[in-house]
C-alpha cells in the first residue's frame, strides 16, 4: 500500500472514530440532567420531555449561561422569578439568598430546574384544560403570562384556539420562533420515544 493510500485510510479511520466519539459525547451532554428533570417535573406535574425541550432551546444544557436580561442557568430563570419562588417556599434562608446573591443559587442545576418547573407549573394552571396547552405555557415562559393571555383571548362563546392558531397570533417574531422550535422538538421526542422521561430513549433530536 502506498504512503498516500495509508494516509487516506488513516484519515478515514480517524474521522469515523471522531464522529462516533462526538455522537456519544453529545448524548451524554444532552441527557446528563435527565434524572433531575424527571424528579422536578414529577413534583410539579409537568411532562419531563417538555421541560427537557425548553432547556435544550434555552441553553443547550449549559448551566453557566447568563442571558441578556440577567436570566440565569439551565432554564434561564430570572432573579424576579427566583425571588417569587423563594417567597412562596416560606424559607427565610432562600429568600435572603435570593435578595443577596440570586446567581449563586440559581446557577446550581437542580435548584434552577426546580424553580423553572415551579414557574412553568404556575403558568400552566390557566391552560391545563385547553387544547395545545404546551404552546401557551412555552409562550408565557418566554414572553410573560400577560402577553400569552392576550394571544389566547377569544370572544365569549367562541371555541378555544388550537396550538397552531395560538402560535399564529404571537406577534413577537422571536417568541413565535422560540415556541415553534420547542414544540417541534417536543413532538419529535414523543414520536421517537426519546427524551428524558425514559432515560434518553433510542433517539434524541440533534442540535441544528
Amino acid at each position: 500500500m502506498s504512503v498516500l493510500k495509508r494516509l487516506v485510510l488513516a484519515a478515514v479511520i480517524f474521522s469515523v472514530f471522531a464522529a462516533v466519539g462526538l455522537y456519544f459525547f453529545n448524548q451524554y451532554w444532552i441527557h446528563r440532567f435527565d434524572a433531575l428533570i424527571a424528579r422536578q417535573a414529577s413534583v410539579y406535574r409537568l411532562d419531563p420531555d417538555l421541560v427537557w425541550s425548553i432547556i435544550y432551546e434555552e441553553t443547550y444544557f449549559s448551566p453557566w449561561k447568563i442571558g441578556e436580561d440577567a436570566e440565569i442557568g439551565l432554564m434561564q430563570v430570572t432573579p424576579t422569578v427566583g425571588r417569587e419562588w423563594a417567597a412562596e417556599t416560606g424559607m427565610r434562608e432562600f429568600a435572603q439568598q435570593m435578595q443577596r446573591d440570586p446567581k449563586s443559587l440559581l446557577a446550581e442545576p437542580e435548584r434552577n430546574i426546580q424553580v423553572g418547573c415551579w414557574y412553568l407549573e404556575k403558568i400552566s394552571k390557566a391552560y391545563r384544560d385547553l387544547p395545545g396547552a404546551e404552546a401557551r405555557m412555552v409562550a408565557a415562559y418566554n414572553a410573560g403570562p400577560s402577553r400569552a393571555a392576550e394571544w389566547n383571548r377569544v370572544a365569549p362563546g367562541d371555541a378555544p384556539l388550537n396550538a397552531a392558531q395560538f402560535v399564529s397570533r404571537i406577534d413577537i417574531p422571536s417568541t413565535r420562533a422560540y415556541v415553534s422550535s420547542i414544540l417541534a422538538r417536543y413532538r419529535e421526542l414523543k414520536e421517537s420515544g426519546g427524551g428524558s422521561s425514559n432515560g434518553g430513549g433510542a433517539r434524541s433530536p440533534q442540535r441544528p
